[in-house]
């Protein structure tokens, strides 16, 4: 559907068909929507691709019609859902993409650089019917977009969640001293783990998807080798950091957690660093984290591994009056 020169679409495919161009002539700046339609695009073949040889099956043995059936009831079912996964592009009186978000309750909308108008106009029309938790965009961006919601929320507010700065790999650069230990890529049996430190960086960060169980997002990366644990001398797991799939030649490192009784040894630093010099292996290029920039220990570690400031955002929290 279409509101003004807002478009939007529920279909991932759809929407990279028309913005993934946009996106990825500069993948790190829009580095979030990238790794996460990606992630959704390959979920979504893969299952067009059982369904279809679901379906092959059932024709042979003369169940087409119930396969049918299912299909049917399996698609009203999900366009019924309830503010679920939403996406849209914006063009410019040219007709070229110059903008884009993403929207995946109960996250914040991601917007990427647009004119104020353009975010004001998101808010206020094409998404006024939908519950919004707040925005995540550059800082102008993030209160035109704050102030087209308000808007149609009288006595609504929108606060500082959180200031977040973009940061990318230059040259990797191995901590000094290095801890004991080694890093090595999580497997299947260590998801269990993995959903637990998910859930427990969730709730220290205050995430805003932090009551979302975390044990399926666990378990996605490690599937896709995107989950390294750092071993301390003894064997023993005491810090992960993880990383997106490779999209356009670029991967965002993300979340990085040491349990508080394994912190101040440098077990973090480690493990970004193992997973930065990987990914460089791999041949990405850009190689990308954010930090908060509330954390000035997190920002000052990144930064003496290599890492070098790019760019800055906010997330907004909305609360209705």
């Amino acid at each position: 559907m279409t509101a003004m020169a807002w478009q939007t679409t529920s279909n991932v495919i759809e929407f990279l068909a028309a913005a993934g161009g946009y996106l990825r002539a500069e993948p790190a700046r829009n580095t979030v929507i990238l790794s996460v339609t990606e992630t959704m695009r390959a979920s979504a073949v893969a299952r067009a691709g059982k369904s279809a040889a679901g379906a092959e099956s059932a024709a042979a043995a003369g169940e087409a019609a119930a396969a049918g059936e299912a299909a049917a009831a399996g698609e009203a079912a999900a366009g019924e859902a309830a503010a679920g996964p939403l996406f849209g592009w914006f063009r410019d009186p040219s007709g070229v993409v110059a903008g884009a978000f993403m929207h995946t309750p109960p996250f914040p909308v991601v917007l990427t650089e647009v004119g104020l108008t353009a975010a004001a106009e998101l808010a206020a029309v094409t998404l006024a019917a939908r519950p919004l938790g707040g925005v995540n965009a550059y800082p102008d961006v993030a209160r035109a977009f704050a102030d087209g919601w308000r808007g149609g929320h009288p006595g609504g507010r929108a606060e500082v969640y959180r200031r977040q700065r973009l940061y990318r790999l230059a040259e990797l650069v191995w901590p000094d001293p290095a801890p004991a230990g080694t890093a090595r890529v999580a497997a299947d049996a260590d998801a269990p783990l993995a959903g637990d430190w998910f859930t427990a960086f969730a709730v220290e960060v205050d995430d805003m998807g932090r009551g979302v169980d975390q044990s399926a997002a666990a378990r996605e990366k490690i599937s896709h080798g995107g989950v390294t644990l750092w071993d301390d001398a003894g064997g023993r797991p005491v810090a992960l950091a993880c990383n997106t799939v490779q999209v356009s030649g670029m991967a965002r490192i993300g979340p990085v957690y040491t349990p508080p009784e394994a912190r101040g040894r440098g077990y973090g630093s480690a493990a970004t660093a193992a997973v930065s010099r990987r990914l460089r292996e791999d041949g990405v290029g850009d190689v990308v984290l954010y930090t908060d920039l509330a954390n000035p220990v997190s920002n000052s570690i990144y930064q003496r591994i290599g890492y070098r400031a790019v760019e800055d955002r906010v997330v907004l929290s909305f609360q209705a009056g």
